[in-house]
């Protein structure tokens, strides 16, 4: 409740004096009465998209070339018209360890569907372009695990709960993020391929994107949970790929 919340108490002090005072809506989306700072006094931004995108293309060996991602990737790009072996991190883990009592197939193959660190098995994802799913660590992170492994490229696919809000990172190695449908697709196509191949295709900046803007999968929803009748959030600002620098 509100007289426990010690950013809306801060808040209301300031206000009384003339501040004025915003604060995030939370990135707890989409789930309904995920909203945070809900004060009637404050300010609560949600996060939507810009007209603009940094699009990328998964091109596929059995020819099906329109499953489009983004990608902040900045290094050298994979060679042309190559296509590498396409492989699903779940297959790539370390074997079970049948002398651990507490250990599972569905353990391992979770953590490596994830690309969690140290999970993937280099005798196995050495030279491939891999599908990792997102969660369990960060975006960023699950490349760096599939260069580790040996891997020469990533396909991060989004979650259910994800869909298709895309957001696009500097990753360590050819990489992009494909939405949930895309990624099935992805999916199905190693499952039912006997050499399944692909290669990654960055196409730069993409200016006037419509619709746009349009809310961020990831922005908090409403109704609040105290006092629904005060809509929260109030507004949406930018708040999906948004640049800035970083170290090398």
């Amino acid at each position: 409740s509100l007289d426990i919340d010690t950013i809306a108490i801060g808040a209301f002090g300031a206000v009384a004096h003339g501040v004025f005072v915003s604060a995030s809506g939370g990135n707890m989306g989409p789930s309904p009465a995920s909203v945070t700072n809900l004060a009637p006094w404050v300010t609560t931004v949600g996060a939507s998209t810009l007209d603009r995108t940094f699009p990328a293309n998964v091109i596929l060996g059995n020819n099906r070339t329109s499953l489009s991602g983004v990608s902040l990737y900045s290094g050298p790009a994979l060679p042309h018209p190559t296509l590498f072996p396409l492989a699903d991190a779940r297959d790539l883990g370390f074997k079970l360890n049948a002398a651990d009592p507490n250990s599972s197939t569905d353990d391992y193959e979770s953590t490596s569907a994830l690309c969690m660190n140290d999970s993937l098995n280099p005798a196995l994802a050495k030279g491939k372009i891999v599908l990792c799913q997102r969660g369990g660590n960060t975006r960023t992170a699950k490349g760096a695990e599939v260069r580790r492994a040996g891997g020469v490229g990533m396909i991060l696919m989004n979650s259910e709960m994800d869909g298709e809000g895309l957001v696009a990172d500097s990753h360590v190695l050819p990489a992009l993020t494909v939405g949930y449908s895309a990624g099935s697709a992805i999916g199905e196509y190693i499952a039912t391929s006997r050499d399944p191949i692909a290669s990654i295709m960055f196409r730069g900046t993409e200016l006037g994107v419509k619709p746009a803007p349009i809310v961020a999968s990831f922005s908090s929803r409403g109704p609040g949970q105290f006092v629904p009748e005060v809509l929260k959030p109030d507004i949406i600002a930018p708040g999906v790929n948004i640049l800035a620098a970083w170290t090398p």
